[in-house]
């Protein structure tokens, strides 16, 4: 049979909120639409539902921003609640103009607005990232080994912009259980050539998988991927994020 895997949408799930058990809210639905989770399934979960789940949810109307975020806010023509919010989500600011703020957050992603979203929320508020997604993807994983007795990867998924080329794809924020990277140097491809710089973000892969099933309107917040074959580990998502050193546009 020639390779392949599948890519399952696990529907059912109930508008998140504070508190709620994830874990068993995902091993319930997927055994209800009859896809129970299984051994060697890797998960590719929306960091929406956690943010919801972990209470990453501000009032706009309980932030005062500073005089210098008003400002800020005037030139980009935004909220300035909203860029308060932003800014203390934030690093540094790596680029201001034509309305948009790219930031580094305080986890070292590179990304428009720090991740804050106004999209699937109440009016008036704002869904920020989770504090530590890594941290975030083991206790679901060890929720659900709990729950179901199998060792599952959990990939934490957001939707961030790329440079240079046009269009939004989903990328890992949070890993558990699978290695971010598989890495092909010293290899030999067909020819003979020695592999030298062919690593892979095999995380982010995955994750922009899963995208096209989950959408953004569809309410399918978790991903099942099965039928593939992963690299096993505990590096969480760190090695996703580029050495500065190495970096040719900081």
């Amino acid at each position: 049979m020639p390779p392949r895997y599948e890519v399952i949408g696990v529907e059912g799930l109930p508008e998140i909120g504070a508190g709620e058990a994830l874990s068993s809210l995902i091993a319930r639905a997927a055994a209800a639409q009859g896809t129970p989770l299984a051994a060697a399934d890797l998960l590719v979960i929306s960091q929406k539902i956690v943010s919801k789940a972990e209470g990453r949810i501000v009032r706009l109307a309980e932030i005062t921003p500073s005089p210098e975020t008003v400002a800020m806010a005037e030139e980009l023509g935004r909220d300035a609640r909203l860029i308060e919010v932003i800014l203390r989500e934030s690093r540094r600011v790596v680029r201001r103009d034509k309305g948009v703020l790219i930031v580094e957050t305080h986890q070292g992603w590179i990304c428009a607005n720090a991740g804050v979203d106004q999209s699937n929320v109440d009016a008036d508020t704002a869904c920020l990232l989770p504090e530590d997604s890594d941290r975030s993807a083991r206790e679901l994983r060890d929720g659900l080994r709990a729950l179901t007795g199998h060792d599952l990867g959990i990939i934490i998924a957001d939707t961030f912009g790329r440079p240079w080329r046009e269009g939004l794809t989903n990328v890992a924020i949070g890993v558990a259980g699978i290695e971010p990277l598989k890495s092909y140097l010293g290899e030999k491809d067909p020819a003979g050539h020695v592999l030298q710089a062919t690593i892979l973000a095999l995380a982010d892969e995955l994750a922009s998988a899963a995208e096209p099933i989950m959408g953004k309107l569809d309410r399918i917040p978790v991903v099942i991927i099965r039928g593939l074959t992963w690299p096993r580990g505990e590096s969480g998502s760190r090695p996703l994020l580029r050495d500065p050193a190495r970096d040719l546009f900081r």
